[in-house]
């Protein structure tokens, strides 16, 4: 059945969303592995363009990433650039949460992040992880 509201169909409406997906795409390879360290971000990219809700978590050696100006140096084999997949996933306003104890280790403090990243803890990442539908791991 059916419904109309407001000249639209409701009933679609309400379809798309329930096709809506939760992401949590972890990425944790850095400047070492740029194809790898690149990964996260399409996937993360590719996730919200395709209508999901996404957050992307970068620990290990990939918190490297969220350093201003990291970005501008890497590009995996046959991959965008991620300099521009760093700007697509700011663009699309996806969080970007940086293990604080990852960026400690690798002297990174939150002055030193790109815009759209933030210092999060082990208490948040598995708090959205348990929150969310799918977790992808890079």
């Amino acid at each position: 059945m059916w419904r109309i509201v407001n000249g639209r169909c409701a009933t679609c409406i309400e379809r798309k969303e329930q096709l809506m997906a939760t992401f949590m795409i972890s990425g944790s390879r850095g400047t070492d592995d740029p194809t790898m360290a690149t990964l996260p971000f399409m996937a993360a990219k590719t996730a919200k363009e395709q209508g999901h809700d996404v957050v992307l978590w970068l620990w290990n050696e990939a918190v490297t990433l969220g350093r201003k100006g990291t970005a501008d140096h890497v590009t995996g084999v046959n991959l965008t650039p991620l300099k521009d997949l760093v700007a697509a996933v700011q663009a699309a306003q996806i969080p970007i949460w940086v293990c604080g104890a990852c960026a400690v280790a690798r002297q990174i403090t939150a002055a030193d992040l790109v815009a759209g990243a933030s210092i999060k803890g082990m208490p948040d990442y598995i708090k959205a992880v348990a929150e969310r539908d799918r977790n992808v791991t890079f």
